[in-house]
């Protein structure tokens, strides 16, 4: 019987629910569950494709093609199972989905409403496909009391009543401030926030509490007065030192206890937590530290590159160090030298991106780093610059550019027209729609038997994600191999490039796809761990 735990959020948003999520379907793994994980999300775009990352964080790409939330970044890693499309969804895609069915004339004149159409539509979104699964954990997106999140809201209070009792449970993280001026915890704004759920139709069996420190008995029990769940219901959800530590915190404080309790399943001994209990061990106590700067265009919120972050230190688990991560904004180097940013820094990496704004910031961190010998890691755009940066430097091609930016005489980098995904030809042109036009998903690549990048996969048939519109042009191969920049990994027919690296430097490797979004803590990519391995032999010739 599979049984459905809903997660909502409430007071404030960026609390966690998703690695709430993600940490809570690890201890049920732990446990020998099996679990599955899916994420509502309220806003009207179809996808976050289009959104800026400085307003929603990074947009996390599935093997299937699906451009999702970077919460099922956290799902993926917490858990080890791919997500796909069918585990994100949001209100454009399903308001998109009816109006589609409605101008098709599939509602035969019915009047189309929220309820019960839309709110039918999430309901047959969030019970598809779940028959071999023990758990189903849904997040809702966003805070009780957003108007656009009311028909998700109004949607699992009727599957509350719809499914069996005693397979239904509603958890609520809320946030229990502190005052330093009152010299305690409060409790009002989670009072608040659950009585605005329960004005909806949904009481809460167990309240995720964020707190920086202790719940005193006499808060936990007014808690659970207040907003009618069992003392013991009340979860401390404390801040930890590194997000790997939220599964053995949760533990800790009988998270998991409590789900299974309201379930009715008496636990089957203790959850097998030692692959997370050396995770935790390795990040608090690492024997050394390197510095790698991300000279990126979206450093202004480090959620743009979430998984980015995430990847660089499964890379210094994997070797036992700290990463101490330097953000920098690309455009600074249009306009100041780099090397006192870069002083001291054990490697570079440029990440992906879109847009002319910060290029010629990410040609010289790439410059920089070639004549320097500095280990470096382009990715996607990243790749892209490095080559643009050899092409006018070591090519002798003065005006190299992407045609991303505009015309130019010089197109190393240009627009992505035709490519096979799979057995089928994709076409795409300049004036189609954004919006689900790139190259997206899993992509196979043959990497060239001899060189670095082969070396560090240990083979040469590889399987990465890709999200990208522009390609390198394989007209300027040949002059770019004559300079020391190998086109070390092709797509499978030969069309595409993939992989470039410098022969003669340390480690400078740029990647077309995004390498980041497939690490885990317990499986550190290996382009990740070699990066990291290759900054601390940088650390010993400082």
């Amino acid at each position: 019987m599979t049984r459905y735990v809903f997660i909502t959020g409430g007071v404030v948003s960026s609390l966690g629910k998703g690695l709430a999520s993600a940490a809570l379907a690890a201890l049920l793994q732990a446990r020998g569950h099996t679990v599955r994980l899916r994420k509502l999300d309220p806003y009207l775009n179809v996808d976050p494709g289009t959104m800026s990352p400085t307003q929603h964080g990074e947009v996390f790409v599935t093997d299937d093609g699906a451009e999702t939330d970077l919460d099922l970044g956290h799902y993926e890693r917490f858990t080890g199972l791919p997500a796909t499309k069918a585990d994100n969804i949001t209100t454009g895609r399903i308001y998109l989905d009816i109006i589609t069915k409605e101008r098709r004339g599939d509602y035969l004149g019915a009047t189309i409403q929220v309820i019960p159409h839309v709110t039918n539509a999430i309901k047959t979104f969030v019970l598809d496909g779940n028959e071999a699964f023990d758990f189903v954990l849904v997040e809702i997106g966003g805070t009780v009391g957003d108007i656009e999140g009311l028909p998700f809201f109004e949607a699992i209070r009727q599957l509350g009543q719809e499914l069996p009792r005693g397979t239904v449970a509603f958890v609520h993280l809320t946030l229990l401030p502190y005052i330093p001026s009152a010299g305690e915890l409060k409790t009002k704004p989670t009072q608040h926030s659950v009585k605005e759920l329960r004005s909806i139709g949904i009481q809460p069996d167990i309240l995720l509490c964020r707190c920086d420190r202790p719940i005193p008995v006499e808060e936990r029990r007014k808690l659970g007065l207040f907003c009618n769940v069992r003392e013991t219901a009340v979860i401390e959800a404390r801040d930890v030192a590194s997000i790997y530590d939220v599964p053995l915190s949760y533990r800790e404080a009988g998270l998991d206890r409590e789900v299974l309790a309201h379930f009715g399943i008496e636990p089957k001994g203790e959850p097998d937590l030692v692959r997370w209990t050396t995770i935790s061990e390795r990040v608090r106590n690492p024997e050394g530290e390197v510095s790698i700067a991300i000279v990126g265009k979206y450093t202004g919120l480090k959620d743009a590159y979430k998984s980015l972050s995430e990847a660089l230190t499964h890379g210094g688990i994997a070797n036992n160090v700290k990463v101490n991560l330097e953000w920098i904004e690309s455009e600074v180097f249009e306009r100041e030298d780099p090397a006192p940013f870069l002083e001291g820094i054990n490697g570079i990496l440029v990440p992906g991106g879109f847009g002319q704004r910060g290029a010629e910031g990410k040609i010289r961190a790439a410059r920089y780093a070639r004549e320097r010998k500095i280990p470096y890691f382009g990715i996607c755009f990243g790749m892209q610059m490095a080559v643009i940066e050899a092409a006018r430097s070591l090519a002798g091609v003065e005006d190299a550019n992407s045609t991303e930016f505009g015309e130019t005489g010089e197109p190393v980098v240009g627009l992505l027209t035709e490519w096979l995904k799979g057995n089928e030809l994709e076409r795409r042109a300049a004036q189609d729609d954004l919006g689900g036009t790139m190259r997206l998903g899993a992509y196979k690549a043959t990497l060239g038997a001899d060189t670095k990048i082969a070396e560090i996969y240990g083979g040469t048939e590889i399987s990465e994600r890709h999200r990208h519109r522009y390609e390198v042009n394989m007209a300027y191969r040949e002059r770019l191999e004559a300079k020391g920049l190998r086109f070390s990994g092709l797509s499978p027919d030969g069309l595409l490039p993939e992989t470039v690296e410098h022969a003669g430097h340390p480690w400078f490797i740029g990647v077309q796809f995004h390498p980041e979004l497939k690490s885990r803590p317990f499986e550190p990519h290996p382009l990740f761990k070699s990066f990291i391995s290759a900054a601390i032999v940088q650390s010993r010739l400082v």
